[in-house]
């Protein structure tokens, strides 16, 4: 096979701890660092980004209400999840292509993560090797999601790496079966300029010089209850769908095994039109009735959409775009830096609604 022409792409190296004062800034001193198609890549969304700014728009529905005599000091925000005991109620959200942000790819958020000490997600689009990762994690807990090939022996293939790796529970994408129409990467002809080494096996071509739509058409474009029943069964780990929105696709999903449900739209990055993703938590959380816990992503910027999220019914949530800028602007400190500033913020706003414990926000009442 001929190897493919490599792409020019000058990603930040540099590595070292941020202020970070709130994370929407993080977005603007990142833009002026991460290579203009790259950042696209992170940043944007599908066709008028009408869902990615309804992610944002979504959390002003809920109020949070201070609690002053609530007895109250040093809160704890630990809990647990798929049988991890985890300091914070966040783990990092599995996104593809962290080389776009910097050159020590998902290596370098790895190390974050594990310093930091949470769950890594690690996409099966990651730039690096498992190997590669693993020299950041050293050891540290993990879980891998999976965009499934059109062959089953291949998935199992890639089953089987992941769980040789140490991944404790498989992470089904299933809204993603081909790729939102995102205008910003089809102005900027954008391709990645590097490898996806984990699923290059079923691609033609190893990922380098591919178009996103060119990378799905490759993936299988149809998922069913059936996918869920044969990953749980060869995988016999937790498998959790993501991108759930609806409490009928909830439903599906716990009927057909899975052990966890992943409320999410893909960070405004698929079909636009759609809710915020926090608009449809509460009716999938009471649907779902804690037959198994519900995980939420898309458009966490502070410490106050942690807790509402979690008042409506999530049991832990990811973070995705701020934790990319945070490793563009200090690489593996950067990714530490962000962490600490969700731990510390969403700290603040326990003590103020006066919640000593997670079970406490979840307990909480918010305002409408």
């Amino acid at each position: 096979m001929v190897e493919q022409e490599k792409i020019a792409y000058d990603a930040p190296t540099e590595v070292k701890d941020i202020h970070v004062v709130n994370t929407y800034e993080l977005e603007d001193r990142a833009r002026e660092i991460v290579p203009k198609g790259g950042f696209d890549y992170i940043s944007g969304g599908s066709a008028d980004e009408y869902t990615l700014r309804q992610n944002q728009k979504a959390w002003e529905t809920k109020r949070i209400l201070p609690r002053v005599l609530a007895d109250v000091e040093f809160p704890d925000p630990s809990t647990s999840i798929l049988g991890h005991d985890i300091k914070v109620p966040f783990i990092m959200a599995p996104i593809a292509a962290h080389g776009l942000a910097h050159q020590t790819k998902e290596a370098g958020t790895a190390k974050g993560v594990a310093d930091f000490g949470t769950i890594m997600s690690i996409s099966a689009y990651s730039g690096a090797k498992f190997e590669e990762i693993e020299e950041g994690l050293q050891g540290s807990p993990r879980w891998f999601q999976i965009y499934m090939s059109k062959d089953d022996e291949l998935n199992k293939n890639i089953i089987d790496e992941a769980k040789a790796d140490g991944a404790t529970a498989i992470i089904l994408t299933a809204d993603s079966t081909l790729s939102g129409n995102r205008e910003k990467d089809i102005r900027n002809e954008f391709v990645y300029p590097f490898g996806m080494p984990i699923v290059s096996r079923y691609l033609t071509g190893s990922g380098a010089n591919m178009s996103l739509n060119n990378i799905y058409s490759q993936s299988k474009q149809k998922i069913s209850p059936r996918d869920v029943r044969v990953l749980k069964e060869y995988s016999e780990l937790p498998i959790i769908v993501k991108g759930i929105q609806t409490p009928d696709d909830a439903m599906a999903a716990i009927g057909a095994g899975a052990e966890g449900v992943w409320v999410s739209n893909h960070g405004g990055r698929q079909l636009d039109g759609a809710p915020g993703s926090f608009e449809t938590l509460e009716g999938i959380s009471k649907a779902v009735a804690g037959r198994v816990p519900v995980i939420f992503d898309s458009g966490i910027r502070r410490g106050e959409h942690i807790f509402k999220a979690l008042a409506s019914g999530a049991d832990i949530v990811a973070l995705g775009r701020p934790v990319l800028y945070g490793l563009a602007l200090g690489g593996w400190k950067g990714v530490r830096s962000v962490l600490e500033y969700f731990e510390t913020d969403l700290e603040r706003v326990m003590q103020l609604a006066g919640t000593q414990t997670i079970e406490d926000i979840k307990n909480a009442q918010l305002f409408d």
